[in-house]
């Protein structure tokens, strides 16, 4: 019987993550075979879903800054070489009602990056946008150079450049079978490196290693319609936005692709399983979300709903991600903890995890490590 085929790398979950490191080391050229339970992005991954925002705003946490400006040199030059966009330029607002901690550190990790970050009072911010209400705004940090990415068609795109440039991509169930062996489908396999990148499956295949460790909440995401005939909530009139005033995180981005106006709670919602979890929006979420669109955006009050999305988040305890190795199998990673926030990150976290499978890096962040895990969620990386 013929021997079977064996890789330099096998990686599991061909989400955003998971791609761009399979990406990383085809690039390598190494031998490296990809594999999903149901196809990347797929509609119950956390990679799935029509759009993320990418930004440097980041508070104090200057190793997000950095990644998320490495990461858009790499969705600009994807986005250049697809015949639809990835990244859409539209600008990226953060809008404040007084100087906290968290917008100080962001000034202050951008002047340091030489980011051309423009802080802009009240007026301003109501002159470039009156769709906007920002009565109770003092003022803002807008991004000029990021915008929005077009999330699921961005990870099928990469993996499509992973299947063309010699790579082997598979839809299988992957179960761990000990040191640099997998099982898909029940058949084993066997690589140097095996990364799983499984999103919210991954404390499921890691139960005794990171069943306490990755928290899956559910998430919700709202488009509106907007007023017919009205092009002011185009991209090309209208950035992506944070909404930090108030104490509660409200977030969305303008039509984009003619899908609607997209507004989420940022609430980390019940724990969840993706397997099971009905993917249907709360009447709680849509009266929430209904209420402050009315407030923040009045031309937009009073239109129906187009389009919901039940998604949900992949939580470390404080919201760092997760780069290292499994404590006792050989030749086996963990990746993940994506916390709502790592999308943007994936060209960048590609790479250093590449980096570590190949060897070229051995020292882990400290802040990526396992052990810095914890099992009570105490998020600080907002």
């Amino acid at each position: 019987m013929a021997q079977r085929r064996s890789w330099d790398a096998i990686v599991v979950g061909a989400g955003v993550f998971g791609a761009w490191t399979a990406w990383r080391l085809r690039k390598a050229r190494k031998r490296v075979l990809l594999v999903d339970l149901a196809g990347p992005a797929h509609a119950r991954a956390s990679s799935g879903g029509e759009s993320r925002m990418t930004r440097a705003v980041y508070g104090a946490d200057a190793i997000y800054t950095r990644m998320a400006t490495a990461s858009l040199v790499d969705w600009r030059a994807l986005s250049r070489r697809t015949s639809l966009p990835i990244f859409h330029e539209t600008g990226v607002l953060f809008f404040f009602n007084n100087m906290v901690p968290y917008a100080q550190g962001s000034i202050e990790a951008h002047r340091a990056a030489g980011l051309p970050t423009q802080q802009l009072d009240r007026a301003e911010m109501q002159r470039r946008w009156p769709q906007i209400n920002f009565a109770d705004a003092e003022f803002g940090l807008f991004e000029p150079r990021f915008g929005v990415l077009m999330a699921r068609r961005s990870v099928q795109e990469v993996v499509a450049e992973f299947v063309r440039d010699g790579g082997e991509y598979r839809i299988a169930r992957a179960a761990p079978a000990g040191a640099h062996a997998v099982s898909l489908n029940g058949l084993g396999e066997t690589a140097d490196a095996i990364v799983y990148a499984c999103g919210p499956w991954l404390p499921r295949v890691f139960p005794e290693v990171l069943g306490d460790r990755i928290f899956v909440t559910r998430q919700e995401i709202l488009f509106f319609a907007t007023p017919p005939g009205d092009t002011s909530y185009e991209a090309s009139r209208l950035p992506g936005w944070a909404d930090y005033n108030g104490g509660d995180l409200f977030y969305g981005m303008p039509q984009l692709e003619s899908r609607g106006f997209k507004v989420a709670h940022d609430k980390h919602g019940a724990h969840i399983d993706p397997d099971t979890e009905e993917r249907v929006l709360s009447a709680e979420g849509l009266a929430t979300v209904k209420a402050y669109v009315a407030r923040r955006f009045p031309g937009l009050a009073g239109m129906p709903l187009v389009e919901s999305r039940v998604c949900q988040y992949e939580n470390s305890s404080n919201g760092d991600f997760l780069m290292d190795r499994h404590p006792t199998l050989e030749g086996v990673w963990l990746l993940g903890g994506g916390s709502g926030h790592g999308f943007k990150h994936g060209p960048e976290v590609g790479r250093m995890m590449a980096e570590l499978v190949m060897g070229r890096q051995s020292a882990i962040e400290p802040r990526f490590s396992l052990a810095s895990k914890a099992a009570v969620q105490n998020r600080s990386v907002l």
